[in-house]
């Protein structure tokens, strides 16, 4: 591929929009659907399942299988109790951060529509300094300005209405990308433009491609292992994000040395197939595509883990966008690295034989 940047206006506009658009986990349709039609003319067909997994696919006859995947979802709020002068008090949808939420805006969902409300902290002046309180789970709350519990029922809030943060995409000094939900809209969105890029550059494959967006990942892979029953792939390149290890507050010697700008980062995992690990990094080296190396004990706590472990085994292998202030609301990558993904999956599928086992025994 041409040394050039990849992605134009109209790639940036969907990116933007589908950031944009709310789709908490477990209610990933209004983004599901954005993505579809971005992704509709670079496909023959799709696939949908019962909970909102979406999956293009370009050549479906084919018997041999290939996905590239990402997970559509974000973490959010539940209402859980509203206190009889008009508080709501939450539990989380996913691994939600109780830390960041003081002083934050909020969008309660509601049959009505949307309920404008804050996550609300005591002023500085009221606090006892000699014990300061954190903020946790249970002592954060959202105000919506309602003077009892009556009021904020009759907007439309109950317990179980899902909560989301407003925030929108920014883009910070030219290439850095700043939203919530990089976690992992980018998933989405990178495997969206190698199916665009296929097209473009008109490559065939000898395989069928299903690009996989799965819902329900942030509570437990739930989308990805009900989808790869579905499709019963041979091979699943998953991408998710991964942390960037510069930051402050942040064990190098236990996270790693990861940094935004310096590529997409190649997992080291027993889920991790090593034949197919091992094209990718051969992929890159060949296509002078820069990449960092991560290993990760045990689990990698992504899709990969669902994907390799299902179907009596699927070779499987994890590329990550390295990403700053994970699960906050200015999660931050760098353009350079959501290109090199890009690149690294297109180049790699190029490279992937129809009926490879990746089999460490022929």
């Amino acid at each position: 591929m041409a040394d050039k940047s990849i992605l134009n206006k109209k790639s940036l506009d969907f990116l933007e929009s589908y950031l944009n658009n709310a789709a908490p986990t477990g209610y990933e349709w209004t983004g599901q659907k954005l993505w579809m039609d971005y992704l509709k003319p670079y496909v023959d067909e799709f696939i949908t399942d019962t909970y909102g997994t979406a999956v293009g696919v370009i050549n479906p006859d084919a018997p041999y299988k290939v996905v590239i995947e990402g997970h559509a979802d974000e973490i959010s709020w539940y209402v859980n109790y509203i206190s009889d002068n008009g508080l709501i008090y939450v539990v989380r949808n996913g691994g939600s951060d109780h830390q960041i939420a003081p002083s934050k805006l909020v969008n309660i969902h509601t049959k009505k529509g949307i309920v404008k409300g804050v996550f609300g902290w005591p002023a500085i002046h009221t606090r006892d300094k000699s014990k300061e309180e954190t903020p946790k789970p249970d002592n954060i709350t959202i105000d919506v300005g309602a003077k009892d519990k009556e009021e904020v029922e009759k907007m439309g809030v109950h317990v179980g209405c899902v909560i989301t943060y407003p925030d929108e995409f920014h883009i910070l000094n030219g290439d850095k990308f700043v939203c919530r939900a990089l976690d992992n809209r980018m998933g989405g969105f990178m495997i969206a433009e190698v199916a665009r890029l296929l097209k473009e550059n008109k490559k065939e494959l000898p395989f069928g491609l299903y690009i996989t967006n799965s819902v329900q990942e942030e509570i437990g892979l739930r989308g990805a292992e009900m989808i790869t029953q579905t499709i019963k792939p041979n091979v699943a390149i998953v991408t998710d994000v991964t942390h960037d290890t510069t930051t402050p507050m942040i064990d190098r010697k236990k996270e790693g040395h990861l940094e935004l700008g310096l590529g997409p980062v190649i997992a080291y995992a027993p889920a991790v197939q090593q034949k197919l690990r091992d094209l990718i990094t051969e992929t890159a080296e060949a296509e002078n595509i820069p990449f960092q190396r991560s290993a990760l004990s045990r689990a990698t706590g992504t899709d990969t883990d669902a994907f390799a472990y299902s179907n009596g085994g699927v070779a499987s292998a994890l590329i990550s966008l390295p990403l700053r202030y994970m699960h906050t609301t200015v999660e931050m990558v760098h353009r350079d690295d959501v290109e090199n993904v890009i690149k690294l999956i297109y180049e790699t599928l190029l490279k992937i034989e129809a009926g490879e086992t990746f089999s460490y025994f022929k």
